[in-house]
């Protein structure tokens, strides 16, 4: 998993714009994502103000780590483990990623180029694939 310096440094870059707006970020995805499928509501469970923290804390460590690749397997692996014990099913990474696009493209507005967005498509795809591999495999070690 390696990516181009120029998809690190646009991924990179737009996030730290993004985390200047964490909570109103947090609450546009979790508005996007529950329009997008109602039927995750009642996965999450508790305060989603708390949640979203840990989202954007959760996504802020990956993007961190994107010119570390072992570093980065190692906590998206552990992540798609954890995913899996929640219920998280392989569809709903589509629409994790289609409401990550829109929070990002609401965010960041005109800074959302097309460079911009092929960059986030490549990551969350990466990143994506690698979560529900783990949870594959734990679910074959079950």
């Amino acid at each position: 998993m390696l990516f181009q310096p120029t998809t690190i440094d646009q991924v990179q870059t737009t996030w730290r714009e993004v985390e200047q707006i964490a909570p109103i970020a947090a609450a546009l995805f979790y508005d996007h994502l529950f329009a997008a499928d109602p039927s995750l509501r009642p996965m999450f469970r508790g305060d989603m103000t708390e949640q979203g923290e840990k989202l954007m804390q959760m996504i802020g460590a990956a993007v961190q780590k994107l010119d570390k690749p072992r570093a980065l397997v190692h906590v998206l692996e552990a992540l798609g483990r954890r995913h899996h014990d929640y219920g998280v099913r392989p569809s709903h990474y589509d629409t994790v990623g289609a409401a990550l696009l829109q929070t990002l493209s609401m965010g960041l507005g005109d800074q959302f180029t097309p460079a911009v967005e092929q960059a986030w498509v490549e990551v969350y795809g990466v990143m994506a694939e690698t979560m529900m591999a783990a949870a594959d495999s734990s679910n074959m070690a079950a």
